[in-house]
């Protein structure tokens, strides 16, 4: 196999990060099977972000006001030069056989547009083990989406194709963008899945954009709205949705009571009776509904 410029852009968006970013870049630069462009994708940055990248004469800079890390993997998306899209965001680290392994899985098995891998997850410096509902699948994976996102971003390589199909990722969420972009696909493609961890994702440092939000579920709730008001789904896949949205307000409502904001609750078992109703008339609106309570 031709280990060099595989016909793949590499995409990671950042802000502020220069303590980690340059650890990032390295990782891609250091592919076995390395890509043939790399987009840095700079939100706005007030760090050094734009003189250390200066460092990397090897990747491509963009810069843009901030606007989220959806516009700027959008940006990025859209400039670059190549079909395949790999992503990568700048506190994460790729591992060296990372492209290598996905592209020839892909060869393996060109019916595939959208592949993606395991990943070792570090918390505060040290190793921790996911829990099984973070497990990974291949195959027509969307029922297993419905839950959280189980699709890493920094672990995905995707064909351009399926973002002009389905659309990017929506600027509007500021977090779960991901897991709304992933319903999306996997609610018509199936997905090639390469058991091996070939990610480094590193959490717990404090300017995760999970820790910015109580009530990450209000998120998913307007994604899950989304596609099935899109008409996309049917059968037993519109069925597990409608029962994960009425999990997930019932959850979300609880929790606003919690807090004593009442009038969100209320607004949001409102919307629940709404969506009920709506399809009620459906085997799939009467299942759901039942399980939803």
């Amino acid at each position: 196999m031709e280990t060099k410029n595989l016909p793949v852009s590499v995409v990671i968006p950042t802000y502020n990060r220069e303590d980690r970013l340059p650890s990032a870049i390295r990782s891609v630069l250091e592919q076995t099977a390395p890509p043939a462009e790399v987009i840095v994708v700079d939100d706005g940055s007030t760090d050094g972000t734009p003189a250390l990248v200066r460092d990397f004469p090897e990747v491509r800079y963009l810069r843009q006001e901030n606007q989220g890390v959806s516009a700027a993997r959008n940006h990025g998306i859209s400039a670059a030069k190549h079909d395949w899209i790999a992503l990568l965001d700048s506190d994460d680290e790729w591992l060296p056989r990372k492209v290598e392994r996905q592209w020839r899985a892909l060869e393996r098995d060109p019916r595939f547009r959208f592949c993606h891998t395991d990943e070792i997850w570090i918390r505060k410096g040290r190793r921790v083990n996911p829990m099984k509902k973070h497990a990974k699948h291949g195959g027509h994976i969307f029922r297993h989406c419905l839950l959280l996102c189980v699709i890493s971003p920094s672990s995905a390589l995707i064909h351009r194709d399926l973002f002009e199909r389905f659309g990017m990722f929506d600027p509007e969420l500021p977090v779960c963008e991901d897991y709304d972009l992933w319903l999306r696909i996997c609610a018509r493609e199936p997905v090639l899945y390469v058991d091996e961890p070939l990610l480094l994702k590193f959490g717990g440092h404090e300017d995760q954009l999970s820790h910015a939000y109580w009530g990450m579920d209000r998120f998913r709730i307007h994604a899950l709205e989304k596609l099935i008001q899109s008409g996309a789904l049917e059968g037993e896949d519109l069925t597990a949705a409608l029962e994960t949205l009425y999990g997930k307000i019932d959850i979300f409502a609880a929790g606003a009571e919690k807090r004593r904001r009442f009038e969100e609750a209320d607004r949001y078992r409102d919307k629940k009776r709404r969506f009920a109703a709506c399809y009620a008339g459906t085997a799939a609106g009467t299942a759901a509904g039942s399980a939803g309570g």
